[in-house]
Parts: C-alpha cells; structure tokens; sequence
C-alpha cells in the first residue's frame, strides 16, 4: 500500500504541501495530476524517501516499490539483459554460488554429501523465487519496450537516451513489485510501446501510483485520479476523463454555493447598514454582525492559468532552405545513418519519424551543426538563422542560477522588464523570476528552457521532441504556434498532435535510411486552409 498520512512540505517558507493524506491499495492504479508546480514530483520523493517531509509520513506499508524516475540510473558497463538481472539480486545471487557449487562437486572439493545439499537447498529457493521464468519475463517486457533481439547483447552505455529511459522503465516492470511508481513513464516512448505499457499496467495487480501529461494514456490505464492543488489533495473515481466531469460538476456546485452565500451576505450587509444607527435595532444589528463574523466564504477553484505565446520567424530566408546531400554517420562499428538525401523549401514543417535510437536526433544534430557527419555535407541558405531545441535541453540549465539569469545569457541586450514579460507568458511572474532553477519542477524547468529557446531570434526552428515533459495546456499551445509559425521547421517527434496539425512532409528514419511518407504531404497552404475551416 502507498501512503500519505498528514504530509506537510515546505520551501523557502512556501507551503508546497499542507496536510495531505490519502492510501492506494491493490489493484487501484491512480493517476496523480495537477498544475505544473504544483508539488507532484515532491510527493512522488517524500513517498520513494528521496526527501523527508516536514509534518507526517510517507511511503509504502507491505512489500517492496520500484519508482520509475525520469532520470535512468543504469551500470554502463552491463550489457542490457545483465541490467535488467539487476532487478533480481537474489535470484542472480543464487545463480552465481550455483555455479560454484557444482564446480566444486564436478572437482570433488570439500564434503560432497553437504555441496549437495546445499545445491538442492539452492534449487529450491531458486524455483521459489520463479527464477527460471526470469529470462522469459526479461524477453517478454523487452519485446514490449520495442528493444530489438541484438540489443539484448549491447551495454547500456551504448543506448540514446530516449532508450536508456525505456531500460529504467523495462527493470520496473519486470520485477513486479507489489507497489510501483511512474513518472512520466510515456516520455520518449512510440505509438507501439505506449500501447503495450498501457495495457500492461491496466492488467497489474498491485498499487499503482503514476504520474503523466498523457490524458489518454491516464483514460486506459487509472481506475482513480488525486489532484494535487494548492498544496492539497482531492480524490475523484474512475479515469482522467471521469475526473474531468467530477471535477466541472464539483466547481458548478461551489459556485452555485458561492452565489447563494454572497446573496446572503448582501442582504445581511444592507440590513447592517440601514439600521445601523437606530438604537432599537441594536440588538439585531450587533446579531448579525456576528453571523457574518463567523461565515467561512465559500473558495471556488479557480481556472488553470495557461501559457501565452506566439512564434514569429524573424526575416525570411531563400527558397531552397536546407540541402543535405549523402550524408553518413557512424560511431565505431555502429551505422546510423546512410546515405541521407534531405531538399527542406521555405514554409515547409518537417516531421522525423522513427523508433528510439533510429537516428532521428543524430540527423538534427548534424544539421544544426552540433555533429559532424561521418560523410556528406549538409548547406544552409544565406539568410538561415536556426534556433536548435535538445529534448534534454532543460538539463543543460544551470541549477544555481535564477531563470531570469537564465534567460538573460541568450537575450542580447534586452532589458530586464521585458525578459520577465516573456517569463510571464510562461507563467512566471513577480518574484518567481528570482527562483533558482534547483528549486523548480520538471515541468517549470521546460517552460524555462522552452522560453530561452524561443526568445533568441531565428526563421528556422529544429526541433528535438519538444513536447516531452510539457504539461497538456502547454503542450497544447506549443503545438498551435507551431501550426501558425510563418517560419520552417525540421522536428524529430512521436507527438501525434504535432504530426496531424504541423507537419506538412514526413520522413521516416529507420535502418540508416531517410525516405518520405508519401501520405502525409502537404502544402503549407493547405495545412493553413484546414486550420481556418476547422
């Protein structure tokens, strides 16, 4: 069982959270939401004891956990299956001094009548343990993840990091804890591996406690949603979209509650007010001045706030923007482009696809000039000013600097009223500015690096999954100033939102190869056109 008994979190003098309790027994798998900032991460810590809470307890009664972090820690020098026996250590033990016992009794060293009985004491622990089934629970999770049956053999040092997450996730999954946590295990994941993760989860046994931005995955998967708001939480039935109508009829009740009570006051304030002054109507004045003493105002929730912005090509550049003529890249014995032949025009969204590890960031990395092809060239138009966005680019933020410092290091010489606009529309206002970037979320620490990104002036963006980490409003309206950008744009994503709306040619990487999906093209024009109709 996952627990929170009167859990209270505090930074800085800022309540994050403030008497929290609820209990996630078997077979409930819960979805755990809420605003970015608002303290999800700091649950899932005070619960896994990554941190300790300043009032009450957290954790898990009953069994072990496995929490699935957005940071995989892996042993680089495993290869892929040794890892994923780490998620067995007695198992993996028992094998181990198998082993030695039976080379001891094939050399007939020591007592053979006690080697004997303890390799039978060994075996049985080992059947009790289901050890002989772990390889097939190992291919069985793996196939799922999407890891090819080569990739069993390779280290773990050798994986993109879209993969290194996907092995974190495979070593949760295959232990099968009676208590796991996820947080946003969908990060990085295709279509197929998504599915099969849903699936998986909606069939597990045990408590489930998972957080992500991915409603639809959160629809399949939860049997329950806790809202994590202003420090408190609220519980509601049932899945995201279930929430979501619980949640509108609960705000409609407060507010029709609400309306009752000002009308009420009103009345009382005016009585209060008429008679105020007459010395006979004392007794019932001073009455009711008390009862609307003692009235505790009915709080409606209010609205998410959401991010504002818009994306603005700065000049326009030559017709032909980007030529890449055969371009190869390889690392070692490891081929992972070749051959590449890529023509982008002004105006043109280009979307990469393709599975985790295909080369689909190695591409943009090259054509960013952040790597050097192993053969080929790759020609940008004169007038191309590109801005490059990393899927780890909130990594690259510095932990002790302020946001506003951060953004500051790419504003030129932009005044600081306007940087903190900027910061604005990605709600930051006032003193958050000042916050350092330790102190922030995952999710407050994209929008950071989403605005460093797009304050620097450019006409071409390149894109490397954007949307990861984003919470839905965001990932919302980053999608529609993409679909509106008067600019181009060259981006590796499996955002399906960003495919149906922005793109306008596609290009699937896989095996080395780059080849267009004929289907999926457009015209500028048209994706405009489309958009107004809808």
């Amino acid at each position: 069982m996952i627990f929170a008994e009167n859990l209270a979190r505090s930074f800085g003098g800022h309540h994050v959270i403030r008497d929290v309790s609820f209990a996630i027994g078997d077979g409930e798998r819960v979805g755990l939401v809420g605003p970015n900032g608002a303290g999800k991460s700091t649950l899932m810590r005070l619960i896994a004891g990554d941190d300790e809470p300043d009032e009450g307890a957290a954790g898990v009664r009953g069994g072990d956990f496995e929490f699935h972090r957005q940071e995989a820690n892996l042993d680089e020098s495993k290869t892929l299956v040794e890892e994923m026996w780490t998620a067995f250590p007695e198992a993996r033990a028992i094998e181990v001094e198998l082993d030695e016992v039976a080379m001891q009794i094939g050399s007939a060293e020591g007592d053979l009548d006690a080697l004997i009985e303890r390799q039978a004491q060994l075996y049985e622990r080992f059947e009790a343990l289901d050890g002989y089934r772990i390889d097939r629970r190992i291919g069985r999770v793996l196939d799922g993840l999407g890891f090819a049956i080569e990739d069993r053999t390779k280290l773990c040092g050798q994986f993109s990091g879209g993969w290194r997450m996907r092995v974190g996730l495979a070593k949760v999954l295959v232990h099968r804890p009676p208590n796991i946590m996820l947080d946003e295990p969908t990060n990085h994941l295709d279509v197929a591996a998504r599915d099969w993760l849903a699936l998986e989860l909606s069939e597990y046994k045990g408590a489930v406690l998972l957080v992500t931005h991915d409603s639809e995955f959160h629809d399949v998967v939860v049997n329950r949603i806790i809202e994590l708001r202003d420090g408190r939480v609220e519980s509601y039935s049932g899945n995201h979209s279930d929430y979501l109508r619980q949640k509108a009829e609960r705000i409609s009740q407060q507010q029709r509650a609400a309306a009752r009570q000002d009308r009420e006051i009103s009345k009382q304030t005016r009585f209060i007010e008429r008679f105020g002054a007459k010395a006979t109507k004392a007794t019932a004045v001073k009455s009711r001045e008390k009862q609307l003493a003692r009235i505790e105002r009915i709080e409606v929730q209010r609205d998410d706030r959401e991010v504002g912005f818009q994306l603005r090509a700065s000049g326009r550049t030559e017709l032909d923007v980007l030529r890449v003529d055969h371009v190869a890249q390889t690392f070692g014995d490891q081929v992972v482009l070749i051959d590449v032949n890529l023509l982008v025009e002004r105006g043109q969204k280009v979307v990469l696809l393709g599975p985790n590890g295909s080369g689909k960031s190695t591409l943009l990395k090259i054509i960013a000039g952040k790597q050097q092809p192993t053969q080929g060239v790759v020609q940008w138009s004169t007038r191309a000013h590109t801005g490059y966005y990393d899927q780890h680019q909130d990594e690259a933020l510095l932990a002790d600097r302020t946001m506003l410092d951060e953004v500051r290091t790419v504003a030129g010489d932009q005044p600081d009223i306007a940087l903190r606009a900027i910061l604005g529309r990605f709600l930051f206002r006032g003193d958050d500015v000042f916050k350092p970037i330790s102190v922030l979320s995952g999710g407050e620490r994209s929008r950071v690096a989403l605005a460093k990104f797009l304050i620097q002036p450019s006409n071409v963006l390149l894109l490397d999954e954007p949307t990861n980490h984003l919470d839905a409003a965001t990932r919302r309206k980053l999608v529609e100033a993409l679909e509106s950008y008067d600019g181009t744009i060259i981006c590796a994503s499996h955002d399906p939102a960003i495919l149906e709306r922005v793109a306008t040619r596609v290009y699937q990487i896989e095996g080395g190869e780059c080849r267009e999906l004929e289907e999926y093209r457009r015209e500028p024009d048209e994706k405009r056109k489309k958009a107004r109709v809808e």
